[in-house]
């Protein structure tokens, strides 16, 4: 069978859908990932391991119709031309626009991947109630022709119940996020020195950023030798972080920016606790990553965050845009070191055993009905 792998970055196929797309070659299947273009060290990476690479247009953050609408031609036109038995598609708008071209073209089977809500979904001010009405809208007309959706927690699930996106006869289906290659992020032992606390995000306000760079002034000021680290891409468009206001948190002193990687183990083996102070994740990745080498995280009590986490055991919970309780979260390490290996140790146990990207990839494909075995579908 033929199957596009459809999202929003080349790079972030490779992070979180490599195991998948390497379950899917392994059982005889023919995969080609589309991908805006822009990326060749992305491009080459999937093009090595026997992946081609197919580029469309895309404008992830903005709100011009004119620029979806290219975007929904070019799919349509490349799903006409590769004639794919299988669309996989995730993130927003390749989900929204993938689906919607996917129905047009005549692909066989059709299956979304609802990896986090996003800012349409947050309704905190006028604006955002108008983009999540035209976004509930554009959803339903998306999954309406899709086989089968994927959420990774059920609070989304709720939340597109609620806004009947859904077909009541709809096929909902559920993932552990990517899961995490488990063999890739070995346990790392904790570094010797001060505590070093690490946030892995896109730089946008929902994952929690002004709350973290809070926390850390507090935080600094009893404790000076700690330190609070942020590595991720910079964001553009609404609900950014601006590198600007990064320089600000830095100056004012707690905060420390890294910029990107496209490999993160060097740096949460260099940390001793992982920190989301999200708002809202579909299942956070970097949590897993965290988990798989040992590490305890602090995240909030939120929907996605709350699926990996459990207080107490491998992290800590805390209530969402509480500053004041995330420090008193991480402070918890610094004053009891020897739970930081414990933890990150109960954590490493519980990637293994419930994350582990081989179990979630074939669970996906189980779902999709496609045999992991032979290049058939069941």
């Amino acid at each position: 069978m033929k199957i596009i792998v459809l999202g929003n970055q080349a790079q972030a196929l490779v992070n979180f859908w490599s195991v998948l797309i390497r379950r899917m070659r392994a059982g005889g299947h023919e995969v080609v990932c589309c991908a805006p273009p822009g990326d060749a060290q992305a491009d080459a990476a999937l093009a090595a391991s026997g992946t081609p690479v197919l580029h469309y247009r895309l404008d992830r953050k903005g709100l011009n119709p004119l620029r979806d609408a290219r975007t929904f031609v070019d799919l349509a036109r490349l799903f006409r031309a590769e004639k794919p038995d299988i669309l996989f598609a995730s993130t927003i708008k390749p989900v929204i626009y993938g689906c919607m071209a996917a129905r047009l073209a005549r692909v066989p089977h059709i299956y979304a991947t609802i990896t986090g809500l996003g800012y349409a979904f947050e309704a905190d001010s006028f604006f955002k109630k108008c983009v999540n009405i035209l976004s509930a809208l554009l959803y339903r007309t998306a999954l309406n022709g899709a086989e089968g959706v994927f959420f990774q927690n059920p609070d989304d699930i709720a939340v597109f119940r609620r806004q009947h996106i859904l077909k009541q006869d709809a096929r909902v289906l559920t993932a552990r996020g990517v899961g995490v290659d488990t063999a890739r992020f070995a346990p790392a032992p904790p570094p010797p020195g001060p505590p070093v606390f690490l946030l892995v995000a896109r730089l946008l306000e929902a994952k929690g950023l002004a709350e973290y760079a809070e926390a850390a002034r507090m935080l600094k000021k009893r404790h000076p030798a700690a330190r609070f680290q942020v590595l991720g891409p910079p964001e553009q468009g609404l609900g950014s972080v601006s590198l600007e206001r990064m320089r600000d948190w830095e100056a004012q002193g707690g905060i420390e920016y890294l910029g990107q990687t496209r490999d993160v183990r060097p740096y949460m083996a260099a940390a001793h606790v992982l920190v989301l102070p999200s708002w809202r994740e579909g299942t956070p990745t970097s949590v897993m990553e965290a988990m798989s080498m040992g590490r305890p995280a602090v995240v909030t009590n939120a929907p996605g965050c709350r699926e990996v986490v459990r207080d107490k055991v491998n992290g800590r919970l805390v209530p969402v845009r509480d500053a004041q309780a995330l420090a008193a979260a991480m402070e918890s390490y610094i004053l009891d070191p020897e739970s930081i290996a414990r933890m990150g140790a109960a954590g490493r146990d519980l990637a293994v055993a419930e994350f582990d990207a081989m179990k979630v990839a074939d669970r996906i494909l189980a779902d999709m009905r496609i045999s992991a075995n032979s290049g058939e579908a069941r």
